[in-house]
């Protein structure tokens, strides 16, 4: 009989040190693709939402700054730079295939390693999106995609991007809101474009972020786009569906606006304004 398989130091490590999975992460992932983020207390002050630079901080260095500091570390694409994360992409979404029919591009799946008590501001997305919990506890408020809680002319400079997704927040919308609590195994997931906002539990949280488009939402993304290069010559778009022929005229729009180059006039980036240190 051969011998069991003895332990490498490596397969030791990851037995005793539970953040070993984490700070491997954080190592294997492109430093120059980590999005590093830090924020205010009060829920109303969506403009203290920060960006900053990893700086060259280890993997160790990193969990540690988001275990004793106030941040949010956005692993986005993670499915693009490491096989493992590949592979459950692959299965997550064959799964939505087969047992829903929904045929499902431009995935993006990342991880999220945040501070105790850290927030994502009232925010909303283009894509659509689901929220798996792994590590610690959020509470989630998920807000209708609609007025009051979101305008259409609001919503077009967002897909536009000539404005942040963050948004001014009355907390007397939190009557509008759904709420949900996500510990470890729950996931939630909201109609596109539902404005919501996150805050983590007293503990350090780690979280699978999910953003996809269906063709259906990807037709929506570009009707509020063509609806924002619209508005702006003075019309007054509505939004559409297809196969409405409005609808349909509007994808060809947004198509070729994006093709012309002319869409980066609109957006505006969040610029790095601090940096990360030992």
């Amino acid at each position: 009989m051969d011998p069991a398989p003895r332990a490498t130091p490596d397969d030791r490590h990851h037995r005793l040190d539970p953040r070993a999975g984490l700070i491997s992460l954080l190592d294997r992932y492109p430093r120059e693709k980590l999005g590093v983020f830090t924020m205010g207390e009060d829920p109303v002050d969506w403009k203290s939402w920060r960006r900053g630079s990893p700086g060259d901080l280890s993997g160790e260095q990193l969990l540690r700054a988001a275990q004793e500091g106030r941040i949010w570390l956005n692993l986005r694409h993670a499915n693009d730079y490491l096989p493992e994360y590949a592979a459950l992409e692959e299965e997550i979404f064959a799964e939505k295939r087969d047992r829903a029919g929904v045929r499902t591009f431009k995935r993006d799946l990342g991880m999220l390693i945040s501070s105790a008590n850290a927030q994502v501001f009232y925010h909303l997305d283009v894509p659509l999106v689901s929220l798996w919990q792994i590590r610690g506890q959020k509470r989630v408020w998920v807000y209708p995609p609609a007025d009051p809680c979101v305008g259409e002319e609001q919503l077009e400079r967002i897909v536009l991007k000539e404005t942040a997704e963050q948004m001014a927040f009355d907390p007397a919308m939190d009557d509008l809101a759904d709420v949900y609590d996500l510990t470890p195994g729950r996931m939630v997931t909201w109609r596109q474009n539902a404005p919501h906002r996150i805050v983590n539990g007293p503990m350090l949280n780690v979280s699978l972020s999910i953003e996809f488009m269906t063709p259906a939402a990807l037709m929506r993304a570009n009707v509020l786009y063509a609806n924002g290069v619209l508005r702006k010559s003075g019309r007054r778009p509505r939004i559409q569906t297809a196969p409405h022929p409005a609808a349909l005229a509007k994808i060809a729009l947004a198509r070729a606006v994006k093709a012309s180059g002319m869409s980066k006039t609109f957006e505006r980036n969040l610029p790095e304004t601090f940096r990360l240190k030992a």
